[in-house]
């Protein structure tokens, strides 16, 4: 049986969703949608460099993807992929600074309080300079 295209955005939302990635415009095609067509077409829509470069990782099979925040289990410090190079994750504070390598296998997921008490921490060193 097939599905309708509406199950369908809905189905790749949910994929899409669960590795990440946020589509904002994906919809049901409206000038197809509204046709006779029995198949509406599926609008992927427009989304910025970010979303699309970690589309791009996601596909590629990297992991962790590009965009995800990770946990360098080495020393604990918490960081978002920006790259794969050499066979090292590329690396950089949640808060913005150097980037620094890290073997994929001494990474692990980073939840939001681990996100967010990394930028915290970052804040309060700023507040703290002269």
């Amino acid at each position: 049986m097939l599905r309708s295209t509406e199950e369908v955005v809905t189905s790749l939302r949910d994929a899409l969703t669960g590795v990440g990635v946020a589509l904002p415009s994906l919809c049901v095609d409206p000038v197809t949608g509204a046709s006779d067509e029995k198949f509406a077409l599926v609008a992927l829509g427009r989304c910025n460099v970010r979303t699309a470069e970690k589309l791009a990782s996601v596909l590629r099979g990297e992991r962790p993807p590009i965009g995800a925040h990770v946990v360098d289990v080495r020393d604990g410090r918490v960081g978002e992929v920006m790259g794969h190079v050499g066979g090292n994750v590329q690396l950089r504070p949640v808060a913005g600074g150097r980037e620094w390598d890290c073997p994929p296998e001494s990474t692990g997921p980073a939840g939001q309080e681990e996100v967010l008490r990394a930028r915290v921490r970052e804040l309060n060193r700023e507040g703290r300079l002269p």
